[in-house]
């Protein structure tokens, strides 16, 4: 397996996360956002979150402050779109991220896998790879009951204090999500110890993240 850095110490990274939910991005993505910040990459993060009502946007905000914490800079975005309804209002979100565009330009973007059975999720990637067209696009994947986890082709590892505190995090935040049987440290790091056995992570653990398209050039 070929190990390729995203970026390198005192480089500087330009980052978009999307997630339809307050919780999705530290999920699919937030051990990967810690381990660039701890490892002294200079990273410009947008985090976007789609569907914050209520109390999930303290949450959503509180969380990603918590994530994003050394960061090079970074700018929270909330959107107040209807949870469970994102394919009805495909249009307006649409516009939402085409505006976004037009301020951002990141080198990397992370967003929904295209196979995730949750339909806000899949507009998200529908729409992400719509809009940008001539990006690094890297899908994330949301454990859940439905049983959608796939099979991927890129991988980040982590280490072990890492994965501890992406845990820590997703725990102190989403007061609102404990009660549900699937988010637990179990589920997290269950899925972060299987994927990384997949890429022989040193750690142990890694995050995984599927890739549709990549353009190599020959120096």
């Amino acid at each position: 397996m070929k190990h390729l850095p995203l970026a390198r110490r005192g480089e500087r990274l330009s980052i978009l996360c999307l997630g339809a939910h307050s919780d999705d991005i530290e999920i699919g993505a937030g051990g990967t956002i810690l381990s660039l910040i701890s490892e002294g990459v200079l990273v410009d993060v947008h985090w976007c979150v789609l569907s914050a009502p209520g109390i999930r946007a303290r949450e959503a905000n509180d969380s990603a402050v918590s994530f994003l914490q050394g960061a090079a800079s970074y700018m929270i975005d909330l959107g107040q779109f209807e949870d469970s309804y994102f394919p009805n209002q495909s249009r307006e979100i649409k516009q939402w991220l085409t505006a976004l565009r037009d301020r951002v330009s990141p080198d990397v973007i992370f967003t929904h896998s295209r196979d995730d059975a949750h339909q806000d999720h899949r507009e998200v990637n529908r729409l992400t790879t719509n809009i940008f067209r001539d990006h690094l696009v890297l899908e994330y994947e949301i454990p859940k009951w439905d049983g959608d986890l796939g099979q991927h082709n890129t991988y980040v590892p982590l280490t072990a204090a890492v994965m501890d505190r992406k845990i820590e995090l997703l725990m102190k935040h989403f007061g609102t999500q404990r009660s549900k049987d699937w988010f637990d440290e179990l589920t997290f790091k269950g899925l972060a110890r299987l994927r990384g056995m997949e890429c022989r992570a040193e750690e142990r653990f890694a995050e995984a993240f599927t890739s549709r398209k990549l353009a190599i050039t020959i120096a």
